[in-house]
């Protein structure tokens, strides 16, 4: 009745640890730790400066941000060193020869008439004078050729022109088109204007005509030079335009330097430290809002892997608990580092010991869940050492940590010796070394011999380091959450353990048995990929319950009457049956590894006591239901348990062969595993057919010692000193 409340509370116990609201606590509680760790590295930073003061450190930009008004600067120059565009007119030349042209033909015509302009001035039949017929005459022509007062030809001008012979009008009209089509060809600006308009004159002045004529040819010749190179508006804005367009805009970039330490804060110095925001007072939610969804996206992933992976800790809530505590001692451990870069020693930063939290998951969950969370570590760590860009990522840190992270879950992957640990640390130093210093040659501008021996130097100390703290940590961790690391399972395998001399002392036999069904056991494991380490240790302890009464089984009654023919079948039931859960209770009662328990609870399973059954039945009326000979359970959960059993049955049942043969201990071997497979034995254990066929030739190989001597089992009866 004590036993089974004992049970039920354990039970209890179990489901509430085991609760998915423990889970989802747990992981809230890797968000918040980082949520904390990282915050300082994402808000960006103030400093309370003023112009002309002296900066006390240096000051870089935590952002990078467009400089308006040094960008618009920048335009106006690029702008302003585009002139206005001209455009050269050549169809001004032919325009403005045909105008002079137009002059000479109207004056031509015009001397010739006379009674149609008085007839259009509508003027009474007395006859006019020369000089009112002169002046009828050029008003005429001003009228046909739209010439306007002060438009560049005079009266006089045209005076002369009508009163011109034929023959010097001819000579003047081509003289002056002539002279006016060759300036015309060249490139006239306003600027130039007077210049062509002396040229035209001075082409002019080599006519033969007379000296009133020339004057008049002259102004005709002055007023139809015109500029021909004109400003082109819409061209010149589009130059500019584009100019404006090809500048880039002036960024100060995250990480630049502002002003250097001892440096005075000049105008544009003060200006750049608020376009940054280092002189803004004002709340900034966003970057809260960032780290929050990063760190959310982080452990989300963290989660939705646990949950996914086949370790322990997919369903094993303390297990998880574990795994949060060495994620959190590992980040603590790199926000620690990421302040000691304030001491400004050159590398100190790569004395991170980022490895110790996959080494410790490798040792003590699996070597899958070290190599993610290695990838997590990178991550944060590629934001925790940002010192000097506030909110961005230090992808140098981030690949070191990354590589020395995976170093240490790889090496160790090779052998679970925890001796292994320290040469596991200087295989990670070796690696960050290399890492270091490929990085470090990667960069534009290469450091100094001494900083690259500083960076590797820092970089060999961080293995070691990792390697010295795991070895420190990894007992508390073991002792604290019943973790049976390899460590754990050599002390417990040693012969000075109280319960292994309680067994040597109290029942020799069982003892030797035991050692037997481990060498079995281990070999079997290794076979399949199993743990053979465990499988040793469980089977030393598998058979604990014997020490309670241990002359009633076989191995251990030396040279006396065997106690189980005095007494009935069903009291040598109760005793042998017993003996796994009084085990299971002594080993729970010295605070034994959960997985030793299992080995010696489980390795029975709920087999049938054959031996006895039958000699029940041999004494009963009525057959006796096989329910009241089966060990109650549970059977074997895991393939160790499931192992151990096979190998607890093989030897008790082998040393009871007549002149063992290799056929026969064969065919025996075979059988056992055929009889436990049929009666559901492996139905928990996630052992499959191939897995049991490797099992059994690895046991066959395993045997080859002469064992003592045991009872002929029957057909179909196991044995007298049943150990099941």
């Amino acid at each position: 009745m004590k036993r089974r409340s004992s049970i039920d509370q354990q039970k209890w116990w179990r489901r509430l640890r085991e609760h998915q609201y423990i889970r989802a606590i747990l992981f809230c509680t890797i968000g918040f730790i980082l949520y904390i760790l990282l915050l300082g590295n994402v808000i960006p930073e103030t400093i309370d400066i003023r112009l002309s003061q002296i900066a006390d450190k240096d000051i870089r930009s935590p952002i990078t941000i467009e400089h308006k008004t040094a960008t618009e600067e920048r335009r106006s120059a690029a702008v302003d060193e585009i002139g206005p565009v001209y455009d050269l007119k050549r169809e001004y030349a032919q325009n403005q020869v045909k105008k002079v042209d137009d002059i000479f033909e109207v004056v031509d015509k015009t001397k010739n008439m006379e009674e149609d302009l008085i007839e259009d001035r509508d003027l009474e039949e007395e006859p006019l004078s020369g000089d009112e017929l002169i002046e009828l005459r050029v008003d005429y022509v001003k009228e046909v050729l739209s010439l306007r007062r002060n438009h560049g030809i005079t009266d006089q001008t045209l005076v002369t022109l009508l009163e011109a012979g034929d023959s010097q009008l001819q000579i003047a009209k081509e003289t002056t088109t002539n002279a006016v089509h060759e300036v015309m060809s060249e490139r006239i600006s306003i600027r130039e204007l007077a210049d062509a308009k002396q040229e035209v004159s001075n082409q002019i002045a080599i006519s033969t005509v007379s000296s009133r004529l020339l004057d008049a040819m002259i102004e005709v010749a002055q007023f139809a030079i015109i500029p021909n190179y004109i400003y082109d508006a819409n061209a010149t804005e589009q130059l500019r335009q584009e100019a404006a367009e090809s500048v880039e805009p002036v960024l100060i970039r995250e990480g630049q330097l502002l002003v250097k330490e001892g440096e005075m804060i000049s105008h544009d110095i003060y200006e750049q430290l608020r376009i940054v925001g280092l002189l803004d007072g004002s709340f900034n939610f966003f970057p809260y809002i960032g780290l929050a969804l990063l760190v959310l996206l982080i452990t989300g992933m963290l989660a939705y892997y646990v949950n996914e992976a086949q370790t322990s800790v997919q369903k094993n809530n303390s297990h998880l608990l574990m795994y949060t505590l060495i994620f959190i001692v590992t980040v603590s451990l790199m926000k620690i580092t990421s302040l000691l870069e304030g001491l400004e020693i050159q590398g100190i930063g790569f004395v991170v010991p980022v490895a110790i939290g996959a080494m410790l998951i490798t040792l003590l969950i699996h070597t899958r869940l070290a190599l993610y969370t290695g990838i997590m570590f990178a991550v944060v760590g590629s934001i925790m050492f940002n010192n000097e860009t506030v909110g961005t990522f230090n992808f140098t840190y981030g690949f070191y940590m990354l590589f020395s992270s995976f170093a240490g879950a790889y090496f160790l992957d090779k052998s679970n010796r925890i001796s292994r640990i320290l040469r596991a640390g200087l295989f990670v130093s070796a690696i960050n070394m290399v890492a270091v210093v490929a990085l470090m040659f990667m960069k534009t501008v290469q450091s100094g011999w001494f900083e690259i021996g500083m960076h590797v130097g820092f970089a060999f100390l961080s293995g070691f380091v990792a390697a010295v703290l795991t070895i420190g940590l990894l007992p508390f961790f073991e002792a604290g959450f019943g973790i049976l690391s390899t460590s754990r399972l050599i002390e417990l395998s040693s012969p000075n353990h109280p319960l292994l001399r309680k067994i040597l002392v109290e029942a020799p036999g069982t003892y030797h048995h035991s050692v037997v069904v481990g060498n079995l056991a281990e070999a079997a494991c290794e076979s399949i990929g199993e743990n053979g380490l465990l499988a040793r240790v469980g089977s030393y302890y598998h058979d604990l319950g014997k020490t309670k009464r241990p002359h009633f089984f076989i191995e251990n009654q030396m040279r006396m009457e065997n106690p189980h023919d005095k007494i009935s079948p069903q009291l040598s039931r109760t005793i042998i049956i017993a003996h796994p859960y009084d085990g299971a209770d002594l080993l729970r009662e010295y605070k034994m590894p959960k997985e030793i328990i299992d080995i010696a609870e489980q390795h029975h399973g709920t087999t049938l006591l054959k031996y006895f059954y039958h000699k029940a039945n041999q004494d009963a009326d009525q057959p006796i239901p096989e329910s009241q000979f089966r060990y109650p359970g549970p059977k074997a959960k895991t393939k160790v348990s499931a192992i151990v059993g096979i190998a607890d049955s093989v030897e008790a049942a082998v040393r009871t062969i007549q002149k063992p043969t290799p056929d026969k201990i064969e065919a025996l071997v075979r059988k056992i595993i055929q009889d436990k497979l049929e009666d559901g034995q492996f139905d928990e254990s996630d052992l499959t057919l191939k897995e049991l066929d490797q099992i059994a030739v690895s046991i066959l190989e395993t045997l080859k010692g002469t064992f003592h001597q045991r009872i002929e089992y029957p057909e179909d009866v196991k044995g007298k000193g049943e150990k099941g």
